[in-house]
């Protein structure tokens, strides 16, 4: 968290926040405060609301998904490294089986939603976009992969958003950023 505030205070240019959401929302320490998101949108920057499952909505610990889960991340923790290839490939087996034995429940794209309004509320339109993260597992129950992206603007629209309301969230944001980090940048050639 401290090097969040050094790169706000050093930096010349606005910065991206590629993945994070909102953690008076979910409490994932990844997740930006309040005085984060506001520090961020007053240098310019934007925050990019992570699709990852606990970044979106703290997970429920009473499930046999999250129990289950929990006993073998303290296997990988503490044994996976030292563990020869063979039984490497037992863990990974058994890590999917788990996960397809007890199906987590995902948040929904409601749920992303509520931490853009949250931003678009606390600083503005201009200092929200969204990160995927699929590449790390999670997403959503409603968007999976990105063949379901439609259903983000369909809840921005179910809400009110503006058609350029919904191209900042959707890229303009971070192109306004990247131009500017650019400029920045050739003041140093």
């Amino acid at each position: 968290m401290a090097s969040f505030f050094d790169v706000i205070k050093l930096s010349n240019a606005p910065v991206i926040a590629s993945h994070s959401s909102v953690r008076a929302i979910a409490h994932h320490p990844r997740n930006m405060s309040d005085k984060m998101i506001k520090m961020l949108a007053e240098k310019g920057g934007v925050i990019q609301i992570c699709m990852l499952d606990n970044y979106i909505k703290d997970p429920d610990t009473t499930t046999v998904h999250y129990q289950k889960m929990q006993e073998l991340r303290k296997i990988y923790n503490t044994t996976y490294k030292s563990m020869n290839d063979e039984e490497k490939k037992k863990f990974i087996q058994l890590w999917s089986e788990t996960d397809n034995q007890y199906p987590e429940q995902l948040p929904t794209v409601a749920d992303m939603v509520d931490h853009i309004d949250y931003v678009k509320k606390l600083v503005g339109i201009d200092y929200v976009g969204i990160g995927s993260d699929f590449d790390g597992g999670g997403g959503l129950a409603d968007c999976r992969d990105v063949s379901q992206f439609p259903n983000i603007t369909k809840e921005m629209i179910k809400r009110g958003y503006t058609v350029e309301q919904i191209k900042k969230v959707w890229g303009a944001n971070f192109l306004r950023v990247f131009k500017n980090v650019e400029k920045q940048a050739r003041k140093y050639k």
